[in-house]
């Protein structure tokens, strides 16, 4: 098995992060600052300056105006996860491999540490016919009432929330402390379309030493037959997760 490498974002440098961890390959992060930026303002500029060749290759102005309705849909999607304290968003985006949806856990014999089990950038050794999974990567800070990380990793599955926590695991002993990691489920309410998919969640639940906030990593996918793929890929970020910087330790 190869060393894992990892590419270093330049959040990583920033003075004052709060938490660090590695995103797997396959997710692209979407810049938050600059989707929600403000008008007038230099990250707004820069927007408009990435869309520029985008609606240049729009065909007429009606495709145009179709164009910026989406991006003004997005950006109100991305402004409803600010408002419950999302500070980090990706997109993921893997090819399954159909003929190994029969194993779960996917080949035994793969050499690259930084992907899940059962998910690839690349088709399957089999050669059978791929499809493309969707995920959505989010880490959302909580306000809570000061308690030991402890006691906030079990309470964390346990506020009576619906759709209910399901499949809690209770982890210790890693270098960001204590995790409570789970699933829920959530269903689509009637009439939600021709073709409505169940959305799977998984949640992991860092509690910050200084016992006021809880990070909170959430993996979400339509693709309800791959949690256990999805659920190591979260196990995989987790674990690289911390509170302190690790740069801070590597420097000389």
């Amino acid at each position: 098995m190869s060393t894992p490498s990892f590419t270093l974002h330049e959040s990583a440098l920033d003075p004052e992060a709060v938490i660090w961890f590695a995103e797997p390959p396959g997710f692209t992060a979407l810049p938050l600052n600059v989707l929600l930026a403000p008008r007038p303002s230099p990250p707004h500029d820069e927007l408009r300056a990435l869309l520029a060749p985008v609606l240049d290759s729009a065909p007429d102005a009606t495709h145009r105006r179709i164009l910026l309705a989406q991006v003004a849909e997005g950006q109100k999607l991305l402004r409803a996860l600010g408002e419950v304290g999302t500070a980090h968003c990706a997109i993921g985006l893997h090819r399954d491999d159909l003929d190994g949806l029969d194993n779960p856990d996917g080949p035994d014999d793969s050499d690259e540490p930084d992907s899940p089990q059962g998910l690839a950038d690349d088709p399957g050794p089999s050669g059978g016919t791929a499809r493309t999974l969707l995920s959505l990567f989010t880490l959302t800070w909580r306000d809570i009432a000061p308690a030991p990380p402890t006691v906030t990793a079990a309470r964390a599955v346990t506020s009576g929330e619906q759709p209910p926590h399901s499949r809690i695991e209770y982890v210790d002993g890693l270098p960001c402390g204590p995790v409570t990691l789970s699933e829920t489920v959530r269903v689509p309410p009637p009439g939600s379309g021709p073709c409505p998919q169940e959305l799977l969640q998984l949640h992991a639940h860092l509690p910050h030493p200084d016992g006021t906030r809880l990070a909170v990593f959430t993996l979400s996918t339509p693709a309800v037959e791959r949690r256990e793929a999805y659920r190591s890929l979260l196990r995989h970020v987790v674990e690289t997760a911390g509170f302190e910087n690790p740069l801070a330790r590597a420097r000389p």
